[in-house]
């Protein structure tokens, strides 16, 4: 975790950090519901808000860390027999072939691509999100999806925040004078408030439907895809599974087995 740090996305971690305290110590200073709570003496609010703010950079840092899913060894374990025996079954069944990957030289799971910024193959690859800079995968999809969640609730309420410290001005010049500051964090809040419900809405869109953001985008050139219909998703087991698969099965799934039965046994 510590040499996952110093890579190249320490810098963009640290970014996001230092911004999230910035505008949270700007919310707290200015004369906001914040500051007029805590000379109230009432700190319930003011509290919560401070950890609903660690909650989401410490989620951030979960994400951001934690290994997404990369493929570590060959999916089938076990001697050369047992891995011809494998390759045979699935060249018999519907199942497209596995592929072995040209970077890493592993053979890749279904729904598995390799990453070109992480240099790893990544079960159930989602996409390489350059916000957190890790892949979002099998392992830590669940956990982007909870911290997209809980930074849209902390925005919209810093948001709230801000606009209840907008003081007015006798002229333009005192007034952006005495809200400049909390102008910026404004600006910056409400352009990330967008981004996130954006990301959110497609998230929980595409994970209602059992597909992946590449899937989604880069249908036609997958080779367990493309010969499928338009609106033919073989990994789709309707919404309540998938939500209910997403949200509360942890293990590793083999989707090749999911894909055999679907295409096997359409609805």
């Amino acid at each position: 975790m510590v040499r996952s740090l110093f890579r190249s996305g320490f810098l963009v971690r640290v970014s996001h950090t230092v911004l999230t305290w910035i505008v949270t110590l700007i919310l707290f200073l200015h004369n906001t519901d914040l500051r007029r709570c805590e000379e109230r003496g009432e700190l319930l609010l003011p509290a919560l808000f401070f950890l609903l703010v660690l909650l989401s950079v410490l989620l951030y840092f979960t994400v951001s860390l934690m290994d997404p899913g990369f493929v570590l060894t060959d999916t089938v374990k076990g001697g050369q027999g047992s891995n011809e025996e494998m390759e045979s079954m699935i060249a018999q069944s519907s199942t497209p072939r596995l592929r072995r990957c040209g970077y890493c030289l592993l053979q890749q799971p279904m729904r598995a691509k390799h990453c070109q910024t992480c240099k790893r193959c990544v079960r159930r690859f989602d996409h390489h999100c350059p916000w957190i800079e890790n892949c979002v995968g099998e392992r830590n999809h669940r956990w982007f999806f909870a911290y997209l969640l809980v930074q849209l609730l902390v925005l919209l309420w810093a948001l709230h925040i801000a606009l209840s410290g907008i003081s007015p001005g006798a002229t333009w010049e005192l007034w952006l004078r005495v809200n400049g500051f909390l102008l910026g964090a404004l600006t910056m809040v409400g352009v990330f408030s967008w981004v996130t419900l954006l990301l959110l809405g497609c998230h929980l869109y595409l994970v209602s439907i059992n597909c992946t953001t590449w899937e989604f985008m880069s249908r036609h050139r997958i080779s367990y895809l493309k010969n499928c219909e338009d609106e033919e998703n073989p990994f789709d087991r309707g919404i309540f599974c998938n939500l209910w698969d997403f949200f509360c099965i942890c293990r590793t799934v083999m989707w090749e087995q999911v894909y055999k039965k679907n295409t096997s046994n359409p609805v």
